[in-house]
């Protein structure tokens, strides 16, 4: 049955009237074309001699045929057609094992690993999935295979991005474990080498291991051998957990936070698991509060808006922010990540009149042809809402961390203030920090 759909829904509420968790209800949705996120193409992306085949109809296809030229990858990415047909006469299973022996037998070279990516059609019929990967397994003993989803029906469970990152890590194998490896789990874009994270771990006689700095299926697969998987974004946190509980790892959860005494204590927590002691992080805390001053001093009292696909923590920023004298006035976020519920209450109370504005409302498709006032973005979804070319084009937290990354960060809005960007170049780039075509 058809349901009317309300247009009017606000696009934007003061922080201190919205309601925790989503702050609009579900409406007509609108993607500003800000596309410097990354989607499921990307992330598979990151499995050396890996090769993706997509099965799902046309229109979805078009997408993500269209990511993988943009990476100036199209070789790596594969792809079975299906129709309305394949959903009546029961060759929907057969004709993924069927198109997938198609394509590998054409290929003079074959890869180390296979991931096919099945759609909502194959959910809603009820295909057996794990059936079609034994019947794979069988024909092909030297290729891995693994099984991913392009479904946005998802949404509501679990997201395709959180799904994703936990089968970026499906392919390993146990093996015995490295007391002195460390694994950076759930990351889309490589982290900061030059964080403290990395020079405690490094310092304390431990190494690294990152699937951004695999350059061959073997080096991705020694991954396995790693004893503390450690996990710093929300969306990564569940691959850590699984990951963790298959080889007998131990997880440890340190969220890249914008809190000096969180940030204090992940690095506490870290030494504490390790077994190594804490060095004297005085200098970089006092790094961080310098180059936060130098930032305002430049920037003054500029409006600055901070957009979700920035950061994973948006109001725990914006409190850094405001206690340090910046003009943060909007925010562009749906929902709450209660992780920073205290920084929320904290604006709530202190700044009530700070805008919160929906990120997919269709009716903020209209105020990018708005008159606005100078602003500083914190993000690509800002620069494009409020038609700033003064922007840090910050995605997914660029892997900043720690004291450092807020230096780092500071340093990249005094940048934005005094050096405008073309927004339209810019925002046309998919994948951030991904290899473009379009460069």
């Amino acid at each position: 049955m058809l349901k009317a759909i309300d247009y009017e829904k606000p696009r934007s509420v003061k922080v201190s009237y919205a309601e925790k968790g989503a702050f609009f209800k579900s409406a007509l949705e609108y993607n500003a074309p800000a596309r410097g996120g990354w989607n499921i193409v990307h992330t598979g992306m990151l499995i050396p001699d890996s090769h993706q085949i997509f099965a799902c109809a046309q229109g979805c296809l078009r997408g993500v045929i269209l990511t993988a030229a943009e990476m100036n990858v199209p070789e790596r990415m594969s792809w079975i057609s299906l129709s309305e047909e394949d959903m009546f006469d029961g060759s929907l299973e057969s004709d993924v094992v069927d198109g997938v022996c198609d394509i590998l037998d054409k290929m003079s070279e074959k890869p180390r690993a296979v991931l096919i990516y099945l759609s909502c059609m194959h959910l809603f019929a009820g295909c057996d999935f794990g059936a079609m990967l034994a019947e794979l397994r069988e024909k092909y003993p030297q290729i891995d295979f693994t099984d991913c989803y392009m479904t946005p029906t998802m949404r509501t469970t679990i997201s395709p991005d959180v799904k994703m990152k936990i089968q970026l890590y499906s392919l390993l194998k146990k093996m015995p474990l490295n007391q002195r490896s460390v694994n950076i789990i759930g990351n889309d874009i490589a982290p900061d080498t030059d964080s403290e994270l990395f020079e405690i771990i490094k310092n304390g006689g431990y190494e690294i291991k990152d699937i951004h700095f695999c350059k061959t299926y073997d080096e991705y697969l020694k991954m396995a051998e790693s004893a503390y998987n450690i996990t710093t974004r929300p969306a990564g946190k569940p691959s850590g957990e699984i990951l963790s509980d298959r080889f007998g790892g131990e997880h440890i959860y340190l969220p890249a936070s914008f809190d000096f005494d969180e940030i204090q204590n992940n690095y506490k927590k870290l030494c504490d698991k390790l077994g190594i002691e804490l060095p004297d992080l005085t200098e970089n805390r006092n790094e961080a509060e310098i180059m936060l001053q130098n930032a305002k001093q430049i920037i003054g009292d500029t409006p600055i808006v901070i957009d979700f696909l920035a950061v994973a923590r948006q109001f725990q920023l914006a409190d850094l922010l405001l206690k340090h004298g910046f003009n943060v006035k909007y925010i562009i976020a749906d929902t709450l990540n209660f992780e920073e519920e205290a920084a929320f209450d904290w604006i709530a109370e202190n700044y009530p009149d700070i805008e919160i504005y929906s990120s997919v409302n269709v009716n903020m498709l209209s105020i990018a042809d708005e008159p606005h006032e100078k602003v500083l973005s914190i993000g690509q979804k800002g620069a494009f809402y409020f038609a700033s070319d003064h922007f840090v084009n910050l995605v997914l937290g660029n892997g900043l961390y720690g004291y450092k990354g807020i230096a780092k960060l500071a340093e990249m809005m005094t940048d934005a203030y005094e050096n405008p960007k073309d927004r339209k170049e810019v925002l046309k780039l998919k994948g951030h920090t991904c290899e473009s075509c379009l460069i």
